[in-house]
């Protein structure tokens, strides 16, 4: 539960998003989530969120209309923690190819691509999107055993459950910002990314249980250590407050 002086989270509302799951599960792990539009909000919040669920040019229509586009692209210039869900990890992308092709944020330097056909291991085709819990394993593009380390995946292991609901995935042309991968029959994809203060994934961790909500506490700590309050470390997390 927050206080009047806990860090402020500035939740993206631009109508295409799991709000109120955020802004619960920002209230459990100490943050005040505030859904806002406003340009002057989210500059003054101490972290940012972008949410999404549906069809990419709707969102990045969306966005546009509400003149967000460049407000989240000076945000991703800063030092202020910036989460990315699901759909919004897409729209950092430069492009996605969902009903033609579309310019993204072009924040990443990356493509969004459809599944296609992925079929398991016997041959059978498995249906997309893809809805349902899978596992996110530690990038293969990265030699270090550590690379969660001081990430939002600090404190889970390789092979955890997160909850998915997609049928594009952003695919960075930058791999060594991939932080997790996870298989979804034959496709392999980037499941979650580092890039600067971004910190991306294509499932949900306001639906994916304890893992899910940890993902929401390491957030709240990089929010407390990036606003300058010396909080006493929480000893389920390496990631430094103070």
């Amino acid at each position: 539960m927050h206080d009047k002086d806990s860090p402020i989270a500035a939740i993206i509302d631009y109508g295409m998003g799991n709000l109120f799951s955020v802004k619960h599960a920002c209230l459990s792990v100490g943050l005040k989530g505030v859904l806002t539009s406003s340009e002057e909000k989210i500059r003054s919040a101490d972290a940012v969120i972008l949410p999404g669920v549906g069809a990419f040019p709707d969102a990045m229509n969306a966005l546009r209309d509400l003149g967000l586009s460049s407000v989240l692209r000076e945000i991703a210039g800063m030092e202020k923690p910036f989460l990315a869900i699901c759909l919004g990890m897409q729209l950092l992308m430069s492009k996605s190819m969902e009903f033609g092709c579309h310019e993204g944020l072009d924040i990443i330097k990356g493509e969004v691509k459809h599944f296609g056909n992925p079929v398991d291991q016997l041959g059978g085709r498995l249906k997309v999107p893809e809805i349902g819990w899978n596992r996110i394993y530690k990038s293969a593009h990265k030699e270090n055993s550590d690379m969660w380390s001081e990430t939002l995946l600090d404190g889970l292991e390789g092979g955890e459950y997160m909850y998915f609901v997609h049928s594009f995935y952003a695919d960075p042309q930058e791999k060594d910002i991939v932080l997790s991968e996870s298989q979804y029959g034959n496709i392999r994809f980037c499941s979650s990314l580092r890039y600067k203060n971004i910190f991306a994934c294509q499932f949900h961790p306001e639906r994916s249980a304890l893992s899910g909500l940890k993902i929401y506490k390491n957030f709240a700590l990089s929010t407390r250590r990036s606003k300058g309050d010396r909080y006493r470390e929480d000893p389920g997390s390496a990631i430094r407050t103070a």
